[in-house]
């Protein structure tokens, strides 16, 4: 499950399994529970502080899992992932992705909710292959429900997110970097250290204020990720 440390006052979450390498970190309901805990866990500390989310091995995050889309409560299981969306695109504190692996469908929507994003130079992907999958809501691909095709057009360069979300395309980092999806672009071991210093640089400015400018720029974004719209 999803677990926290702390490197001075900058919080790193692992999306992944402690002692465990490779993880997928995949969107299950139990996952996501412990995402938000350990979320109520940084909100909580007292002072100056940032997060930095990651994972380990060739996993930043696998997304959601594709087989919940077959299943009658999928709306629900969208919705909840649609909470972790917001709550990161909202969280009164600075936030760095430090995508070390592969970061598909939910984990790019992950990556992008935060304020900022690292990305390995040499492996790993950030791809939003919604459109290529062939599950049973379509036969065509998948339609990004309404509230996160939002949060992606809003946070993602504007021919970035034409070209990942209606091409499926895999961006390397350098590609991802020259498109204006990441940050920076760093050797592997590298990756984790430029995050917490750009995070730990604006550790100073999380309270209440950050959290409520950030809910007042992306008010129409959190509004649309209150509901799931599973038909555009």
């Amino acid at each position: 499950m999803p677990h926290l440390r702390r490197e001075g006052e900058v919080f790193v979450l692992d999306l992944g399994e402690p002692d465990q390498f490779d993880t997928e970190n995949r969107f299950t309901p139990e996952w996501m529970d412990a995402v938000h805990g350990c979320l109520d866990e940084v909100q909580a500390a007292d002072g100056p502080k940032a997060l930095v989310t990651t994972g380990s091995g060739k996993f930043f995050s696998n997304g959601f899992e594709p087989e919940r889309f077959l299943r009658p409560d999928v709306a629900d299981y969208l919705m909840a992932g649609q909470r972790v969306f917001e709550r990161v695109l909202t969280f009164p504190a600075p936030t760095v992705a430090a995508i070390q692996g592969h970061a598909f469908g939910a984990g790019a929507i992950l990556a992008m909710a935060h304020d900022g994003r690292v990305m390995r130079g040499d492996r790993g992907y950030f791809c939003l292959p919604e459109i290529t999958l062939l599950l049973a809501r379509s036969d065509d691909g998948l339609v990004i429900p309404g509230g996160i095709a939002d949060l992606l057009t809003t946070r993602l360069p504007g021919p970035a997110a034409h070209e990942a979300m209606l091409t499926g395309r895999r961006y390397g980092g350098p590609v991802a970097l020259a498109a204006g999806i990441v940050e920076a672009v760093e050797e592997h071991e590298r990756v984790l250290p430029v995050a917490l210093a750009r995070a730990g640089a604006l550790a100073g400015t999380a309270g209440p204020a950050l959290g409520a400018m950030k809910r007042w720029m992306y008010r129409d974004v959190v509004a649309a990720l209150g509901k799931v719209t599973l038909t555009l």
